[in-house]
């Protein structure tokens, strides 16, 4: 056997040797969590008698856990810690979900599943899209005119929900198109800002925002902007256009304040909500109280008092979280955030191009900065906004958008994974090579 052919059979043994090192982990923590929402699926649902929504959801959700993060590494290169995170929250949106409105004639439990099942296809699609898209060029033409027309059509047909016209009624499903169009304006930003290219991405946001304002949206205004502005000091390093851009929202929030009634009640409840506890005041406190009530340890799952608190299945299923669960457990729910962060932020400066490491950036971003919001809202450290908290709160649109900012990520991942293989691909060749002229 040639020197060539022995250091070949090396390689793939120390290759093989790594993967089943990589995997045993892996296996190990997924079926934790399988586990885990299998045996409290089946607590829950067990009233005297077994409830088949629970034994349902007890079979399919980690099923789907299964699907996610075991057979998607299979078919692409994927981060399998940002896989199983992830996962494990939307299999927590679907449980509390679930305990809150079982017996109440409500099914929020099975749609949130369904919705789930949805967002692992939309995931697969962004992954296929980003791993084999190579003309970038059309497509974020065509995706920036579908955006704009899908993001204004709110303004002709939509309906209007606690106070915001952003959302369309599809055979009676309503679908908040805002939530999809993010997914567009990262690849917009992420194009143009990679290429030099000032006037198309900045034209694109200025409508989105003018359109969001139009619509009194300002949560998803604040992340759209939020978003921008930080991947543009990143693709730039422009501190001077930074300041600027952030003043400019700091005026723009003083005039949201001075135009719109329910931004000046939001900042007095955020103040002091307990001067109206029982009108305006009254889902902020009724929040904080969720939160003391459950303690370091939480008072247990199902139990509790979360329909007390008004949208409690969207803006604030955190603090149903920690009533229930307790603040432990709440402090690793932010962990498994930040560790999503950190691979985000991870895999975006490992990226080889400029295009694939902004859109890497720009999902991290906006899953970081949406967090941030809805959890420093429902705790008071900031104003809140209605937007919802990723992978756990109730709603279609919402659940696989996130899915789908996760699949970004992860297609950038698995580009990342096969370039590292073709790099030391190349360095045993030329190690081999070296080898042999030595001989």
């Amino acid at each position: 056997m040639s020197r060539r052919s022995q250091a070949r059979a090396e390689a793939r043994r120390a290759a093989q040797s790594a993967r089943r090192q990589r995997r045993r982990p892996d296996r190990m923590l997924v079926s934790a969590i399988m586990l885990f929402f299998f045996t409290a699926f089946l607590l829950v649902s067990f009233n005297g008698e077994l409830e088949w929504e629970g034994f349902a959801l007890a079979v399919i959700v980690p099923v789907l856990i299964r699907l996610s993060t075991m057979w998607v590494p299979r078919l692409f290169p994927a981060d399998k810690l940002l896989l199983a995170i992830a996962n494990f929250l939307c299999a927590l949106g679907v449980l509390i979900l679930y305990t809150t409105d079982r017996g109440a004639g409500t099914s929020r439990g099975i749609q949130q599943a369904i919705y789930y099942g949805a967002g692992i296809i939309a995931m697969l699609a962004c992954i296929f899209v980003v791993r084999y898209v190579r003309r970038w060029g059309f497509l974020i033409k065509v995706v920036m005119l579908g955006a704009a027309a899908l993001l204004a059509l709110p303004l002709a047909i939509g309906t209007e929900q606690n106070g915001a016209t952003n959302w369309i009624n599809i055979g009676g499903t309503s679908v908040q198109p805002s939530e999809l169009v993010k997914l567009a304006l990262l690849l917009i930003l992420s194009w143009y800002m990679s290429r030099r290219r000032f006037l198309p991405w900045f034209a694109f946001a200025v409508f989105s925002l003018l359109v969001l304002m139009l619509q009194q949206d300002l949560g998803t205004a604040l992340m759209y902007y939020g978003t921008t502005l930080m991947l543009f000091y990143a693709s730039s390093g422009n501190l001077f256009l930074t300041g600027l851009g952030l003043a400019g929202g700091a005026g723009a929030a003083v005039m949201g304040y001075k135009m719109f009634a329910h931004v000046k009640k939001r900042v007095a409840i955020w103040l002091n909500p307990w001067s109206d506890y029982e009108n305006s005041g009254f889902q902020i406190v009724q929040s904080l109280m969720a939160i003391a009530s459950g303690g370091l340890f939480g008072v247990g799952l199902g139990l509790g008092s979360p329909k007390t608190i008004p949208v409690y299945y969207t803006d604030f299923i955190f603090a149903v979280i920690c009533e229930q669960f307790g603040l432990i457990f709440g402090l690793c729910v932010l962990l498994m955030y930040v560790a999503i962060i950190w691979r985000g932020a991870t895999t975006a400066m490992a990226a080889r191009t400029s295009f694939h490491g902004l859109l890497a950036m720009g999902c991290t971003i906006m899953l970081g900065l949406q967090t941030f919001v809805i959890i420093g809202g429902v705790i008071k450290m900031i104003p809140l906004t209605g937007v919802t908290m990723p992978f756990v709160s109730y709603g279609g649109t919402s659940l696989v958008s996130s899915l789908c900012l996760v699949g970004l990520l992860q297609g950038v991942a698995s580009l990342n994974d096969d370039d590292l293989k073709e790099d030391t691909r190349l360095a045993m060749l030329g190690s081999t090579e070296d080898e042999e002229v030595g001989a």
